[in-house]
């Protein structure tokens, strides 16, 4: 055994002292002490031997660990002996890629990466600390972690990439080309392998079933098969006696007394489950056996344990494809299986049908004398069926014939050299693979005992088998490296037992190309113990190809073991590079034996073609012999592919006329003929250009803290496909105590081994708590499982650290703005291509009324004057509680005397003047309005505010101070409980008193006249001021005046056609834009009666709005979107109770969502759908637009053709283009016509930097030309330098004349084929959205609600979304509708669609509680706030993620 210093070689150290060195050394691999404590113990247990070196300190010693220049040049003690021929070379050992990994991490300067936050709900509400003032976002912590990662992404990883395919249109993803300097295979193309002859002897029996029954009659006493219990306590010893009689009475059983409607059950060929427990392989050898007697074909399955194991529906699939109805087990294992309420067993999820069939002793019939078997078990027929499990998680059945059965038994008994009576101690799962084809099979074949160790048994007592091979003197043990592993952990301090017997140890995955420090640390510490070094033969395996290689005992003759250093970096370009010199990433590997007995072997290309491989070249290993498997059960499609490949050479010629199966292992032809192993295509991620072994990331992982920070063997690799390539996820169980730091410490270290020795980016890392991720039946991870859980968002991990910055290079290359055309050239281009200018009006104003009538509608305060006077009874205003109750009436005359008074209290009380500013600050209600024209009839000029939220007026009161003081109010009009609110100690906390203007409450003013009503000198004085907060945070107020004013109710009454006789319901809020026009305005222009719902009401009664509706049967309604969205969410369910109190929206002609954004297509066609069971008529619901330069610039309307959508591509309207595709087409985009242009709105679409006009379905911003278009800004708070052109603009090129407003908003128009009232055909506009809000990304325009779609279809718990940027990372902010320990399933899923859908790396995810993301009255998501109270840490999130 080589040791570590140099210079201890040269003392002769006593085996004892040798034995605990090795574990010492054992203890440090496996990380159970520190370096430190290493260090310590092993120089007190050298002290004694080594007093020439004491002064040495002993980390130097360590130091000469590090695989160094070969023995020869380093200086060498003068006593030194040499070294035995069976030392180890110093680079295959185990600890060797431990060293490797933290040499790499040595070499990294320590990358400060931000570490996620997440929530300390007790801490962040009582701690001062934790608090950051608002305003302060600079030196926050958010901000900080946000530099950080700003930081750390200053140096993309980004290999120069030449060319691009085109993903479809735009989007040129870019595809990588592999590197020119990159390694190629140089070697000559490989010859096939041939094994050696299967030498079929006359000593072999004729078939399987003819040896049990040769052995069953003649050697009946003679042991099979030992059974243990889990204290390791031999439980029961089946005889070949027994095999062969309980095989047959079962035999008998399954033929003769199982009917179905007088039918037998079964008929020959026909598949059964077979459902033992691994602790059975008694009852499970007698029903194999019982099956192929009578001509069953068994089908081997794990034992469910509950109705949703891991994989479970994928084992149903399985019994599926195969056709099985029975399954048998044992009484014991049936009375654990779960149960239905009826005491069968439970019908399992995606299982068909079964009838348990329980084969213990007492069940099973006699077979009468002359009873025998027909079975014939040669050719072709399928013997038995074994499950497999792909990498994606399905299971298939792979089909082995009779002829291959006994092939397998045969080969195997002649590499191995098995001979009659030898004892095999089995640690493997009997029921498939190696286990069943040693243990089961070739045994009974060559009369052998074999002693199965149960893996509950391994689990209690790793030393279990070799205590069995010893005291059994077993000749043969069968164990994989796992187990090898545990039993050095466990047999400090065991002193008996010897390993002599063995003449042949199968490492049945030495296809793993880890196994080797397992062989070689097991070898290190039992062969003090009677082990020998050629005892130890690893082999390789496939479901598909059976056993592919193994190594054979010396004394059969095979050659010497080999082993090589491959570097990993020529393993990722799939070639082999022997590495000399000592470099970090390097593979180890050792030779899997030869070829079997009667098999040809090659290695072909994985992809394509299966041209052979060069011979230093890495391919898939394909098999022809008769001893493979033959199909995959019932699936003709993929087993073609597998069993019937053809390799060819590089000319195209085949290589032979028999094909060849493919093995699913990934390696090469070494010296001697021997077979390497390095890889298995499940494990396969190809990253960009390269292959990387799932395998080899996990032990790298595992070597990055000795400190065992994760369990070994807990810890899952598998890639998933994020924009068409392969993204490595990385998913661990960590201890229970390990702290949040720790865990970061830990996956920002795991990160950087990878990079460093495979230069591979993780994308995606995650830890979950001990024991949560599901199990293989025998240990293990499933990992396929672990797979779906995490694109499932079921993973519920505890700490997630994402990369897509490093690891997605294939992005498009931002966009560079070209130079525009310039408008002339953009207008001659579109006369040239026939297209129109997009420029499209509503009906004319001036034909349709007489100049009297408009003159004299000319005020508002004249009309509501004239009404008074003409009808004073009649009702304009019902206003409606939340119990539906009419609360207040209001004729013309009580609305003009109400106005009279108000005008009389400004005027006498607060003394103003005309022209003097006035807040209104009511609920919305009556009041409001009669404030509104008692300010209009004394020439003051109102401006409506919200009232504050008594239970929030930390955040609200402060925006109606700012309104009073922007708007310049010289008085507040309110109520008396909103008077006590502005003046009680939380407001003043809040705002300063002093600083109020008046404030007048108008509950019990009396009742006076004005002298005389004030009459505007001219129609362009000033009426009112609108004020609004947009959703990117700016206060902007616009001056309306007489003539915009009336001038505006004067379009809507013709679109809605309204009159004095119509009803109509309003549920909005009554303070800005359009929604203050229909409250306030429209009914005392118009004459109609307006039933008022406002809309805080429905918090106590959602169907409030829908039965006022009904109620008042009105045929045109308002509302807002927050108002619908009430409806859908909290009544979807309800509609039959509403139908049966009596609520019928068939009286509805038109519903209009009003709005300043894009149509939200999704929520109103699922509230139509919603509420057609209530008469809704499918058509009825549509929106309208406006803005801020003017309110009302389309709105659907009792006439005119309905709206109509199309689909535009997601993608080119990121480049502003639109280019329409077919509904359900990738990326397309349904996008629905706002309404119809109001009558006297001219709009047409502008370009956004040229200013030229647009020819039609063109991108850009939509101009207005109305009467009713806002005069100007009369401030704009947040952003002063708010253009005037918003309000003066005209095109640069055209029609020069015109005075156009300027929206804000993207769009086009289009000409449809349908009609308008006019018999014109018309022309539809379509908003995509607001310039304001657009997010400029690689040189793209992103419209966050498209991002936000994405994301809240990603998974079931996002209940809401908004994305926002800051310093160029794109933020996500996600409200979790579901527990807090799930919350980080969504990180990873929100990362990948944004990734897929609109090619962008999220920068920053956080997840928030429902309700955080604030929301304006209109629904709208207010942004910009959000983004301030992120930066200002206020959030209070469950979870921040930086994404790497």
């Amino acid at each position: 055994m080589a040791e570590r210093g140099c210079p201890l070689e040269a003392v002769p150290l006593p085996a004892e002292v040798r034995e605990s060195l090795a574990e010492l050394e054992l203890e440090l691999s496996e990380g159970d002490i520190t370096q430190k404590g290493y260090e310590k113990k092993r120089a007190k247990l050298l002290a004694r031997y080594v007093p020439l070196i004491q002064g040495v300190d002993p980390s130097l010693q360590a130091e000469t660990r590090i695989p160094g220049p070969s023995p020869a040049t380093a200086p060498a003690p003068r006593q030194q002996k040499p070294r035995p021929s069976h030392a180890r070379d110093e680079r295959f050992r185990s600890d060797v890629h431990t060293e490797a990994v933290q040499a790499a991490l040595a070499k990294y300067k320590e990358r400060k990466m931000p570490m996620p936050s997440k929530r300390r709900s007790v801490l962040t509400h009582t701690s001062v600390e934790a608090y950051t003032p608002p305003g302060v976002p600079v030196s926050s912590r958010v901000s900080s972690k946000i530099q950080q990662l700003l930081n750390t992404l200053k140096k993309p990883k980004r290999p120069p990439l030449k060319e691009f395919f085109v993903d479809d249109f735009e989007e040129l993803l870019e595809v990588q080309q592999p590197d020119p300097s990159q390694p190629k295979p140089e070697g000559g193309q490989m010859a096939v392998l041939e094994g050696e002859l299967l030498a079929v002897g006359s000593t072999w029996p004729p078939s399987l079933l003819a040896a049990l029954q040769q052995w069953g009659t003649t050697q009946p006493k003679a042991p099979c098969l030992t059974a243990l219990d889990t204290t390791g306590k031999a439980v029961y010893t089946l005889t070949y006696g027994k095999l062969w009689s309980r095989s047959l009475k079962l035999a008998y059983t399954l033929l003769n007394k199982l009917t179905n409607k007088n039918e037998p059950l079964l008929k020959p060929g026909d598949r059964v489950a077979l459902v033992f427990p691994n602790s059975d392989p008694v009852m499970f050898t007698v029903a194999f056996y019982g099956c192929l007697l009578a001509e069953l074909v068994p089908v081997p399955i794990e034992v469910p344990l509950t109705r949703k194991d891991a994989g479970s529906q994928q084992v149903g699939f399985l019994l599926g494809s195969c056709g099985v109805a029975l399954a048998l087990t044992t009484d014991a294992c049936q009375k654990g299986l779960p149960k239905a309420q009826t005491g069968e067993v439970a019908a399992f999820k995606g299982w068909p049908p079964l009838t348990w069939l329980v084969i213990d002793g007492k069940h099973l019939t006699k077979p009468p004398k002359d009873w025998h078997p027909s079975a014939q078990d040669a050719g072709a027929g399928t013997a038995y069926i074994e499950y497999k499990t792909s990498k994606e998680g399905s299971t298939v059945g792979v089909a082995v014939s009779h002829a291959s059965l006994l092939a397998q038994c045969q080969a195997l008994t002649q590499a191995c050299g098995y001979s009659e009576a030898e004892t095999l101690t089995n640690v493997l799962d009997f029921k498939r693979d190696a286990g069943l084809w040693h243990g089961v099979l070739t045994s009974v074949m060559n009369r052998m005992h074999v002693v199965s160790i149960p893996y509950a048994l391994m689990k209690a007592n790793p030393l279990s088998w070799i205590q069995k091979v010893c005291a059994y003197k077993a000749r043969a043990a069968l164990v994989k490296s796992r187990d090898m592993h545990w039993s050095l952990l466990a047999q400090r301090g065991q002193r008996g037992v010897s390993l002599s017997s063995l003449r042949l140890l199968i490492v049945a995955d030495g296809a793993n190309p880890w196994s080797i420090s397992s062989c070689d640390a097991f070898l290190n510490v039992f062969q003090a113990r009677g082990l020998r070094p050629e005892v130890l033969c690893p082999c390789a395996s496939s479901p598909e190809a059976l056993t592919v290689a193994i190594r054979r005992p010396p004394d059969l003759g095979g050659p010497p073991p080999r082993r090589a250093v491959l570097s990993m970096s020529g393993l990722s370009h799939g070639v082999i590079r022997l590495d000399a010199e000592e470099k970090l990433s390097v593979l180890a590997v050792q030779d899997v034996g030869q070829a079997m007995p009667g098999a040809n072997v090659c290695v072909v290309k994985v992809e394509g073609i299966p041209y052979l491989c060069k011979t230093d070249e890495v391919g898939e290993i394909c098999v022809n012999s008769s001893a493979t498997a033959t199909a995959y059960y019932g699936l003709l499609g993929i087993t073609k592919n597998i069993f019937e490949t053809v390799p060819v050479t590089a000319g195209g010629a085949p290589i032979s006329d028999r094909p060849f199966t493919r093995t699913g292992l990934l390696g090469f032809i070494g010296p001697d003929n021997l077979v390497f192993v390095v890889g298995k295509l499940d494990g396969l991620m190809v990253v960009g250009v390269r292959r990387h072994n799932a395998d080899d990331i996990v032990a790298t992982a595992l070597a990055v803290e000795p400190m065992k920070f994760v369990y070994r063997g807990r810890i899952a690799v598998f890639s998933v496909t994020v924009l068409h390539d392969d993204r490595i996820v990385l998913v661990a169980e960590q201890r229970p105590d390990a702290s949040e730091e720790d865990s970061f410490q830990w996956m920002s270290r795991v990160l950087q081994a990878i990079d460093s020795i495979h230069q591979v980016g993780v994308y995606c890392l995650a830890l979950v708590p001990a024991n949560t991720l599901p199990k293989a039946p025998l240990g293990g991870i499933h990992v396929s499982e672990v797979k779906q859980r995490f694109l499932e968002g079921m993973l519920h991990p505890c700490s997630v650290l994402i990369c897509p910055h490093t690891c997605v290079t294939n992005l498009p290359r931002p966009r560079q703005k070209q130079p525009e055309v310039g408008p002339a050239s953009m207008i001659v281009g579109n006369l040239v291509a026939g297209r129109r200018i997009a420029q499209a009006s509503g009906r004319e104003l001036c034909h349709l009324e007489d100049s009297d009538q408009a003159r004299k509608f000319l005020f508002l305060p004249d009309v509501l004057q004239w009404r008074a006077h003409s009808t004073p009874e009649h009702l304009l205003f019902l206003l409606l509680n939340a119990k539906g109750t009419v609360t207040s009436t209001t004729t013309c005359i009580q609305l003009h005397k109400k106005a009279e008074r108000v005008a009389a209290a400004l005027m006498e009380k607060a003394r103003l003047t005309t022209g003097a500013h006035v807040a209104l600050v009511y609920p919305p209600g009556v009041d409001l309005i009669a404030a509104f024209y008692g300010c209009l009839y004394c020439g003051c000029v109102p401006v409506t505010v919200r009232p504050p939220h008594p239970q929030n007026l930390t955040t609200t009161l402060p925006t109606v101070k700012m309104i009073v003081e922007v708007s310049k109010s010289a008085c507040v009009l309110t109520t008396q409980a909103i008077t006590r609110l502005l003046k009680s100690k939380e407001a003043l906390a809040a705002v300063d008193a002093r600083t109020w203007p008046t404030i007048l409450d108008t509950d019990d003013i009396p009742k006076k006249k004005v002298a005389s009503i004030f009459r505007p000198p001219s129609p362009d004085v000033l009426a009112y001021l609108d004020f609004s907060v947009s959703t990117t945070g700016i206060l902007a107020g616009v001056k309306m005046s007489h003539a915009a004013t009336s001038a505006l109710c004067r379009s809507i009454k013709l679109q809605c056609e309204l009159y004095p006789s119509r009803q109509i319901a309003i549920c909005l809020d009554p303070y800005c834009g359009l929604g203050f026009a229909l409250w306030c305005l429209c009914s005392v222009y118009s004459g109609h009666q307006s039933v008022l719902v406002p809309p805080p009401e429905l918090e106590a009664n959602a169907s409030l709005w829908l039965w006022a509706v009904s109620q008042y049967k009105a045929r045109v309604t308002f509302c807002s979107y927050s108002v619908m969205e009430t409806c859908a969410r909290g009544l979807g369910a309800q509609t039959a109770v509403l139908r049966m109190k009596g609520v019928n929206l068939s009286c509805v002609r038109t519903c209009m969502v009003v709005a300043e954004e894009r149509p939200r297509i999704a929520l109103t066609q699922s509230f139509s759908k919603l509420f057609r069971d209530l008469g809704l008529p499918a058509r009825a619901v549509s929106t309208t637009f406006g803005c801020r330069v003017n309110v009302a610039i389309c709105l659907q309307g009792t006439a005119g053709p309905d709206p109509t959508t199309v689909y535009v591509d997601m993608r080119a309207l990121r480049h502003d283009r639109v280019r329409l595709v077919e509904r359900g087409s990738p990326h397309s985009l349904p996008l629905t016509e706002s309404g119809k242009i109001l009558p006297g709105v001219k709009v047409i679409i502008a370009h956004t930097e040229t200013r030229g006009p647009l020819g039609d379905s063109h991108l850009g911003e939509v101009w207005v030309s109305s009467p009713h278009s806002a005069t100007g800004y009369y401030t704009v708070y947040g952003e002063e330098g708010l253009h005037a052109d918003h309000f003066s603009a005209r095109l640069s090129f055209g029609d020069t004349q015109t005075v156009w407003a300027r929206t804000g908003f993207l769009g086009f128009l289009r000409r449809t084929e349908l009609t308008d009232a006019s018999g014109e055909r018309h022309d539809a506009l379509y908003v995509v959205g607001s310039l304001d809000e657009a997010l400029e990304l690689r040189g793209m325009r992103y419209h966050p609600v498209d991002i936000e779609t994405s994301v809240i279809r990603a998974h079931r718990s996002v209940a809401e979304c908004a994305v926002f940027t800051w310093t160029n990372l794109l933020v996500v902010v996600v409200e979790l509708d579901g527990l807090e320990q799930d919350a980080l399933d969504l990180v990873a899923l929100v990362t990948n669609a944004v990734l897929e859908e609109h090619l962008l790396v999220v920068g920053v995810v956080v997840i928030v509680d429902p309700g955080v993301i604030p929301i304006n009255s209109r629904g709208e998501k207010q942004r910009m706030h959000l983004r301030d109270g992120f930066l200002a840490d206020q959030l209070d999130p469950i979870y921040v993620a930086y994404n790497m």
